[in-house]
C-alpha cells in the first residue's frame, strides 16, 4: 500500500506541474553583441489576426542604458513562418517612438497580422545621431491567434482566401491531458480502495 501512495503522490505532483504550464511568456528577450532587445506585443503578448496590435522593442546597451528610436536607424520586417531567406517580407511596418512601461521613445509599430499562425519579427538597426553601439539584428517568433469573427471576415475578404482558425493551443492540450491523467489517478484510487 505504501508503494501505491508514493506512486499516487508522484502522479499528483505531475498533474500539478503540467497544469501550471503557461504557453506564452510575458516578454521575449534577445541579445546581439552589445545590444539587448525586449519585445512586447499588446494586448498581453497575445496578438490576434485581423486586429491592430502594437509591438514595441525596448533596446538597451550593456549596463541597461536605453537606446531610443532617435538614436537608431531601425527597420522592422514581418515574415510568415516558415519562410526562405530570400523571400520578401510580408509586412514592413513603420517604426515610431513609443513610451511603454519605464521606457520612453523606444521603437514601436502597429501591426495587423493577416491570418492566425506563426510569424517572425526581424528588427535590425545601426547607430544614428552620434550613438555608439554595434549594428544588430533580432529575430522574434510570434504566434498569432484567430481574431473576432468580424475581423476574420475582413481579412478573408482582403486576401480573397479562406482563413483557417486555430482552435487548439498548447494550453488546451495540456489541460485535456491533465484532466485525463487526473481521471486515471481517480480510477486507480477507486480500484485500490475496492481491493482493500
Amino acid at each position: 500500500m505504501s508503494g501505491s501512495i508514493k506512486y499516487l503522490f508522484f502522479l499528483s505532483c505531475l498533474v500539478i506541474s503540467i497544469t501550471n504550464v503557461h504557453p506564452a511568456s510575458a516578454h521575449k528577450v534577445e541579445i546581439s553583441s552589445d545590444v539587448g532587445a525586449t519585445l512586447h506585443i499588446e494586448p498581453n503578448d497575445n496578438p490576434r489576426a485581423g486586429e491592430s496590435t502594437q509591438a514595441w522593442f525596448a533596446l538597451t546597451r550593456k549596463g541597461g542604458k536605453v537606446i531610443p528610436l532617435k538614436q537608431c536607424n531601425c527597420q522592422l520586417a514581418v515574415y510568415a513562418e516558415p519562410h526562405s531567406p530570400k523571400e520578401p517580407a510580408l509586412l514592413e511596418p513603420s517604426l515610431t517612438p513609443v513610451t511603454a512601461e519605464r521606457y520612453q521613445g523606444i521603437p514601436g509599430a502597429d501591426i495587423i497580422f493577416p491570418k492566425p499562425g506563426a510569424y517572425q519579427l526581424q528588427l535590425s538597426g545601426s547607430p544614428a545621431n552620434g550613438a555608439s553601439f554595434k549594428p544588430f539584428k533580432f529575430k522574434f517568433e510570434v504566434t498569432v491567434a484567430s481574431g473576432t469573427t468580424a475581423n476574420s471576415q475582413l481579412v478573408q475578404d482582403v486576401n480573397n482566401a479562406p482563413t483557417q482558425s486555430i482552435n487548439t493551443s498548447l494550453g488546451t492540450i495540456v489541460t485535456v491531458l491533465a484532466i485525463l491523467l487526473g481521471l486515471g489517478i481517480l480510477f486507480f484510487l477507486v480500484q485500490t480502495v475496492r481491493r482493500n
